[in-house]
């Protein structure tokens, strides 16, 4: 008894000194070499520390700043977005939850799923006045927020047969107490009223295996000591050691079943990185139009300020003749309102350029605009769109199946379907009846000291001396085994009518079917786009060239009605409508462009090239690094 209340002492004072050196790591101090070594035993009963969330953009953006102007490539408004966006940036938790749920997997615990959520990247600002260009898919308008993709996360639910514990478990328990019991026959006892004080000591480790097997060894020791003479030995000590072993025949039996959810766990480590994948495709491709747009709002620009500078040359020159006498004086106030009316188009045009602007910016920063430095700056777009003299486009066929092998959204659905089959595999073992196999081995040992009370009658004691001694006498009974105790059978449970587990496995299976349908859809789909994405880049493209030869053919007409008026051949009214004209092709031109460039966009998305075509390293965005240096400020 002396040496059981040492150990658990020494225990005590351990657990005691160690728990409160984990709490004193936390505080700026030294470590010491105690530190160390004991940190093993409490790291797993302690929180575990992670990174505060980044605030700070990168160097890069400050880089690219100059003269309270931000020169911008569309590398390296890729690049920011990789380094800076949020939505990129909320998704790489992704794969490092994916992680921990996989670790909770291997431990046997109930899995909490990954999330499919993709967000949407932001819109340009309202459309041009001069035909407008396309808007991308989800967002908020103009206010560039961004909503949720279509994509949904699924947690996975576990049906079927329990999932067992897969890491040991130790339990440990001490009692001390104290009984006073009247005895209604004292002949028994040899006392009327019994006094027994017990010390109850337990201890055991249980590990649970992917076969279906539970293991069990637990030790026991009760040391009591009562008034009874009847009693030979007292006090005395006894102990037992007990190895329990159970197996699971039919329900819950085997590998196959058991470590579903570790399969299910790793396999949604992929979809984790799909997920990301995605999430960058989808912001970067809304940077890409964002970038356009913004080089498309510019030029737009550049066109409405053609239109006021050529109306103000037609007011002036009017005003001149007005006053030499050879113009009637109407003509200028025709003149002046052409102006007025090109000066507000112009005005709309640089609104919508700073509503872009701003766009972007909220785009490529952590926080916005939040920082003056970045929210004054204009911004100094340094590509321009081009469209190749001939466009290489592969047969839609050949784009089809390079669209299946790369789409990552396709690579999650199969995945998705692989996990329901594991799954299955659970709910139809649920519908066996459950049967256990038990064995259990017990080593007894007994030992204590002789009754120092008298026994009843006068009788002399006979104690056998292989039951004296303390309590490493019942120890070495233990070791050698001269007590010991067998005990195999098995439990059968079997439910009569079984509807819960036939209903799991149908739900289960009857999603299984509505998911492979799924998955044909999804295929069907991406035919559908990649027809549709390639005539929309012929179109666009059909479009753009009837643009330029509309806009070169305005220009003439309106040389030569300058020229008729100039002579007096023409009115000041055909020249302001084919100033007009010349104004609506050339904004039909610039509209023509930028719809080219989201259609050369939307194709290399819907074949899944995307990061390939603009040299995006998925590896990068998920460090949040870009190796790529700045491109020069021209």
């Amino acid at each position: 008894m002396k040496t059981l209340r040492e150990s658990l002492a020494v225990l005590c004072l351990a657990l005691t000194v160690t728990t409160s050196v984990g709490f004193a790591q936390k505080a700026p101090v030294m470590t010491t070499s105690f530190d160390k070594n004991t940190y093993w035993l409490t790291k797993n009963y302690r929180p575990r520390d992670f990174d505060p969330i980044r605030m700070g953009n990168s160097n890069r953006l400050e880089q690219l700043l100059r003269a309270g102007k931000l020169y911008l490539s569309l590398q390296d408004a890729i690049a920011l977005t990789l380094e800076n966006n949020i939505d990129i940036e909320i998704q790489r938790y992704g794969p490092e939850l994916a992680r921990i749920d996989y670790a909770r997997a291997e431990a046997g615990g109930q899995i909490r799923g990954v999330t499919t959520n993709v967000t949407a990247g932001a819109n340009s600002a309202t459309n041009l006045v001069s035909g407008g260009f396309g808007t991308n898919s989800g967002g908020q308008g103009a206010g560039g927020g961004a909503n949720s993709g279509s994509n949904t996360g699924t947690v996975f639910t576990v049906t079927g047969s329990a999932i067992p514990n897969l890491d040991p478990v130790w339990s440990s328990s001490y009692f001390h107490n104290k009984q006073s019991s009247p005895q209604t026959n004292s002949f028994a006892i040899g006392t009327s009223a019994l006094v027994t004080s017990a010390d109850v000591f337990n201890t055991s480790v249980q590990k649970q295996f992917l076969s279906g097997t539970t293991a069990t060894l637990a030790y026991g020791s009760n040391n009591i000591s009562s008034n009874s003479p009847n009693n030979d030995l007292n006090p005395f000590t006894r102990n037992n050691v007990q190895l329990q072993l159970n197996q699971r025949l039919l329900q819950g039996f085997g590998r196959a079943v058991n470590n579903r959810n570790i399969r299910v766990a790793k396999n949604n480590l992929k979809v984790s990185d799909l997920t990301f994948k995605l999430q960058v495709i989808t912001t970067v491709s809304s940077t890409i139009n964002l970038y356009w747009d913004l080089v498309s709002f510019n030029q737009d620009v550049a066109v409405k300020q053609k239109a006021v500078d050529l109306a103000q040359k037609l007011f002036e020159d009017n005003k001149k003749q007005v006053e030499i006498g050879t113009l009637a004086p109407i003509e200028i106030v025709r003149a002046e309102a052409e102006v007025a009316r090109t000066q507000q188009d112009l005005t709309v045009s640089q609104t919508q350029l700073l509503q872009q602007e701003a766009i972007i910016k909220n785009a490529l920063s952590r926080n916005g605009i939040a920082s003056p430095a970045v929210a004054d700056a204009r911004i100094i777009p340094t590509d321009q769109i081009r469209v190749p003299a001939t466009e290489e486009v592969s047969q839609v066929k050949d784009l089809i199946e390079e669209a299946i092998s790369k789409r990552p959204e396709l690579e999650q659905t199969k995945i998705n379907i692989t996990n329901t089959k594991i799954g299955i595999a659970g709910s139809k073992s649920a519908l066996l009846p459950s049967l256990d196999a038990t064995a259990s081995f017990t080593n007894n040992g007994l030992a204590g000291g002789i009754n120092t009370l008298a026994a009843p009658g006068g009788r002399l004691r006979v104690v056998d001396p292989f039951f004296l001694g303390n309590y490493g006498t019942a120890l070495g009974q233990l070791v050698r085994r001269n007590f010991p105790d067998y005990a195999v059978g098995f439990n059968l449970n079997v439910p009569i009518r079984n509807r819960a587990a036939q209903a799991d496995y149908a739900n289960d299976t009857l999603r299984l079917r509505q998911q492979e349908l799924q998955e044909v859809r999804q295929i069907n789909s991406i035919r559908l786009e990649l027809t549709n994405a390639v005539i929309g880049l012929q179109q666009a493209r059909a479009r753009h060239e009837s643009a330029v030869k509309s806009r070169r053919l305005q220009e003439q007409t309106l040389e030569a009605e300058q020229k008729k008026y100039a002579l007096g051949s023409s009115t000041i009214f055909l020249v302001i409508q084919a100033q007009r004209d010349l104004a609506t092709a050339q904004g039909v031109e610039v509209t023509a462009l930028a719809n080219y460039s989201r259609a050369r966009n939307t194709l290399d998305v819907s074949t899944g090239r995307l990061l390939e075509v603009n040299s995006v390293n998925l590896e990068e965005a998920s460090k949040g690094v870009v190796a790529k240096a700045p491109s020069q400020i021209p």
